[in-house]
């Protein structure tokens, strides 16, 4: 990898200016999981991401720099809130993107909430995000568990799979995540027979299976992501229990666990994605630059931490100043167009709707070269995947 991520890795903040600049910069971080489960699908690659934005940019923004800072917030909501008011408290951080792990985004957010700063998450899944713990000045881009439990749940059940049994990361996002898919199995006809919850981190997952597979459901539903889905999916594969019968729903699985775990062993599994870099020609060109410096695909989390970066420096630039109410309407009233989405629209309670897909990750045999994984199956429209604003729990709405 070169030098120039290794030291943003490692704290220094990159300015894009033309000359040293006086002025106090517009500053933005990226919070994420650099070193730990989720490290792969976010992580430096996040930053990275979010460095492409403000570069595609292309200029100061209201007559100064913008600075990039990054850090990782070990998977731990009491770290990430720390580094957080840091960041905004003494080194005046305007807004904070990325946010995997649930429980560090709605800390986060509610810190900012409070300081009149932004976040915008593209890694945490949780829906309380634009639910109950919503903010005016929050955003959630890329996907929620709603988005994930409708296409994935909603696509199962519909091939007969209509049995499950849960294991989930014993935490907000995979609560959450777990939560979301039942109620779709169920309102489609299906039963949920029981469930299990593991620790974040788990290496061992044996006993977990074994009682998931003594259920007897024709479908175990990972409510977990990163490294405890791999991990799953591998002991799965071990233990024979998809060769007896029973299918694994990686309920989030994103291209760089297709990676890790092989086709060959998760072949067939169908998840829901909002980007493939196969889609076209300009997903292809800028997975190609991202490939470039990172060494891999860019995953959907990734590719929505520079949506997110590049539609936020828009809005602060048609807004003409950093006020949150101005900033949020403009976010609010232009599209989302972008390498992730033409046709994105940020509502009032912070989600970000646009169209996702339906896939299905291919078999070895039909792999053409290298992460060529998916076949997508179908668009699922933004308005289908994402929760109505009218069901929202939000309390800004309507005041």
């Amino acid at each position: 990898m070169k030098n120039t991520m290794k030291t943003l890795l490692c704290g220094t903040a990159l300015t894009f200016a033309a000359a040293a600049a006086t002025a106090e910069p517009v500053k933005i971080g990226v919070l994420e999981d650099m070193s730990g489960i989720y490290a792969d699908l976010s992580g430096e690659g996040s930053v990275y991401a979010a460095q492409m934005a403000v570069e595609d940019f292309g200029k100061d923004l209201l007559g100064e720099p913008i600075e990039l800072v990054s850090a990782d917030h070990q998977n731990k909501a009491d770290v990430a809130s720390s580094l957080a008011r840091e960041w905004l408290d003494n080194e005046s951080v305007d807004a904070i993107f990325g946010l995997g792990n649930s429980a560090a985004a709605l800390a986060v957010q509610e810190l900012a909430k409070e300081r009149g700063k932004f976040t915008a998450v593209s890694t945490g899944g949780s829906t309380a995000l634009t639910g109950e713990a919503c903010s005016p000045t929050g955003m959630h881009w890329t996907y929620d568990t709603r988005a994930l439990a409708v296409g994935t749940g909603a696509a199962a059940v519909d091939e007969g799979l209509d049995t499950w049994y849960f294991l989930t990361a014993d935490y907000a996002f995979g609560q959450s995540l777990e939560e979301n898919t039942t109620a779709v199995v169920t309102d489609k006809g299906g039963e949920v027979l029981g469930n299990i919850r593991h620790p974040l981190g788990t290496n061992d997952f044996s006993s977990y299976l074994l009682q998931a597979q003594a259920s007897g459901a024709k479908v175990i539903g990972l409510a977990s992501a990163g490294g405890d889905m791999n991990n799953a999916v591998n002991q799965a594969a071990e233990f024979g229990i998809t060769s007896a019968g029973q299918s694994l729903a990686g309920l989030l699985m994103f291209i760089t666990d297709v990676h890790a775990i092989t086709p060959e062993k998760a072949q067939g599994m169908i998840l829901t994605t909002g980007y493939y870099w196969d889609r076209d020609d300009a997903s292809r060109e800028w997975a190609a630059r991202f490939e470039e410096e990172i060494g891999r695909k860019p995953t959907m989390a990734q590719v929505g931490v520079y949506s997110s970066v590049l539609h936020f420096l828009k809005a602060v630039e048609a807004a003409g100043s950093l006020e949150p109410e101005a900033v949020m309407e403009a976010a609010r009233s232009m599209p989302v167009e972008d390498v992730l989405t033409q046709n994105g629209t940020l509502r009032e309670d912070g989600r970000m709707v646009y169209d996702m897909y339906l896939a299905r990750v291919k078999s070895p045999d039909q792999v053409e070269g290298p992460w060529d994984y998916y076949e997508i199956l179908r668009t699922i429209p933004g308005d289908e995947v994402f929760l109505p604003i009218e069901e929202s729990t939000c309390p800004q709405l309507g005041q």
